[in-house]
Formats: structure tokens, sequence, C-alpha cells
């Protein structure tokens, strides 16, 4: 039998019982494959590079596919065809947890690597935006509260913000964002969406009778052209909003900090996007960003542990690292300490 037929025999079945590979079936490949979040990826590959350069490793591949994406690619299965990395702009969730135990991606060590702000933003040829969290509900969820002022819903009827509020321009709401698989998307309508939707208290209220329908109405956007699924490349959104000086776009604020030149970012209850509002938290639409390893590549795949020691490394994600120049907001000295420890160690996550 052929040497690569046997191979892909062995990993197959090696998937399919959920077992551990054998190492010579996993370092048959000599670089690090990395899939998932668009906002994480700036920072994966500047570290990447950076290791590419220093070490006599090959500098890892890394494929920008968005979060959900990336753990649908990961969480397939344990050897040389499939990730060893996933990035993300949000946690992992139970259902994507679930589906890595069942494909055989038994132990999967995760790796907070600091935080990030998600922005709406417009074109410098425009005159920025100041929206309250309610604003931005009213501007783009499907179904909204009935403008009478009756306690019932009904499809958006707003055409422009001064609909929405007659404090704000009379511009025609449009908004390019990334599509339901990017966990950019996930973090919005989480932070942004349904912190408006709360503000409306009879549709809080339904939280605690319905669950599923309280999340269907806060987190269910438009889908009558006011907002633009623009794909999970944040910099061609920049590049279409300097076209387009009337819409606005959402993205990490990382590629704010990058592009300040061609974009500024709306005030969103009260508080424009900046490192320090972030930091401390009075941007209200932050979240954490993360990626996930498999530690049975971990042991086998080469140059994955020293690519985890960079990352994980004060001079890459510390308060002066290099990391913080592409806009990544650090975690706290003790945070770094209990990350980097884990990985260290490879502790497995248990949801």
């Amino acid at each position: 039998m052929k040497k690569p037929l046997l191979k892909k025999m062995l990993t197959a079945a090696a998937c399919v019982a959920g077992i551990a590979l054998a190492p010579q079936a996993l370092a048959n490949r000599d670089h690090i494959m990395v899939v998932g979040s668009s906002t994480v990826f700036p920072f994966s590959k500047v570290v990447a590079e950076r290791f590419g350069r220093k070490t006599n490793f090959k500098a890892p591949k890394i494929e920008p596919t968005g979060t959900g994406g990336g753990f649908k690619e990961f969480c397939k299965g344990v050897g040389v065809s499939y990730p060893d990395i996933s990035n993300a702009s949000r946690r992992i969730k139970q259902s994507e947890f679930d589906d890595c135990q069942k494909n055989g991606v038994k132990d999967i060590v995760e790796v907070l690597i600091g935080y990030d702000g998600i922005v709406l933003a417009n074109s410098i040829k425009a005159k920025p935006i100041s929206l309250e969290l309610k604003d931005v509900f009213l501007g783009l969820a499907k179904l909204v509260p009935n403008p009478d002022g009756t306690e019932t819903l009904v499809e958006n009827p707003y055409k422009t913000w001064k609909d929405v509020n007659p404090t704000l321009p009379a511009t025609k709401i449009e908004v390019l964002g990334p599509p339901p698989t990017s966990g950019t998307r996930d973090a919005f309508v989480e932070l942004a969406m349904e912190g408006g939707c709360k503000t409306f208290s009879w549709i809080k209220a339904i939280k605690k009778q319905d669950k599923k329908k309280f999340k269907a109405l806060c987190h269910g956007i438009r889908e009558d052209g006011a907002y633009v699924e623009a794909g999970e490349n944040d910099n061609l959104i920049v590049r279409k909003l300097s076209e387009n000086p009337r819409a606005l776009g959402i993205f990490g604020f990382s590629f704010l900090d990058q592009n300040a030149d061609k974009v500024h970012a709306a005030k969103i209850a009260g508080f424009e996007p900046t490192f320090e509002s972030i930091s401390d938290g009075d941007y209200v639409v932050s979240r954490p960003l993360y990626f996930y390893v498999k530690k049975e590549h971990a042991k086998v795949i080469p140059g994955i542990k020293e690519f985890l020691a960079e990352f994980t490394h004060d001079r890459a994600w510390g308060d002066e690292g290099y990391l913080t120049e592409k806009g990544l907001i650090p975690l706290s000295e003790e945070e770094r300490k209990t990350v980097g420890s884990n990985v260290k160690n490879l502790a497995p996550l248990s949801l």
C-alpha cells in the first residue's frame, strides 16, 4: 500500500474513533495552521511574522475565515488536515465546544489575549455622529417598538437617523457590517443591539418569560437594505466607507486605530472608543479576544509551543508590547499571569 494512502487511512480512523493520533502522523506537517477571526488576524499575523524571523520554524499560515467559520474547520477533527489554532473575537459557544468533542477534538486550550472595542465609524469626509445604544437598536433592529407608544412591535419603519432621534442628522440609515458567521457581529448584537433593546422596560421583561423570544427580538437585524453585509474583511469595510461618506461601518477598534486617516468613530453612550475608554470599561461596546489550540497538536506540530510562548510574552501582549501598537487592549498583569500559566501547562478548557 502506498504511504500517502496509508497515512490518510490512519488519520481518518483515528479521528472517527476520537483517539489521539500517533505523533508521526501529525508531525508530517512542518508549519502551524491558523484559521478564524478577521479581528484577531492582524495580531496573530504580526506575532507569526516575528516568530518566523527569530526562530528556525516556518511562520504559521493564517487564514481569516471569521470566528464561526474558524470554529467549524477547527472542530472537524484531529490530524494534519485540520487547523491547529482558531482565532476568535468571542468565546467559544457550548454548541461549538460540543461539536469539537464529538469529532475527537477533546483537549482545547483557551487563550484570552486582550480586549477590543467594536466601533461604528464613518469617513473623515463626513461629520462624526454620536449615538445612544437605544439609537443603534432602533436604527438596525428588524422589529422595533411601535412609534405610537403602544407596547407592540412593528417592522422597522425608520429611514433616516433623524427618524430614530430628532437630534441626529437626516442621513439615510446605511450600515456596512459583518455577516452572521463573524464574532464581531455576535458581539455587536449582544452588546450594542441588546443594550439598546433593554432600554425598553417592557421588552426587557420578556427575557424573564421567554429568553429565546427576547434574543430573537433584540438580536434581529433588519433585512431591508439598511444593514449591508460586507463580508469578513474589515479593511474592505473601511475602503467602502471612503467611497460612501454617508454610510457607517462596524469593525474592531484595531482597524480604526490603523485607519485614522480614513475614518473616525461615533461616540456611543457618550464615549469615543479609545485605548483608555476600552481599558477602563467606559466604552460599553467592548469584548475579549481569544484563540484556541488543540493540545494534541501542540505536542507534535513543530513550533506550536514556541509560538504560544511568543504570543504570551510581555514583549508581545504586555502593556508596552508590540501588539498594543496594532490596537490590542492588554489584559491586566494578573490576567496575563493566569492565562500564561494555563498556556504553559496546556491546561484544557472545560465548559
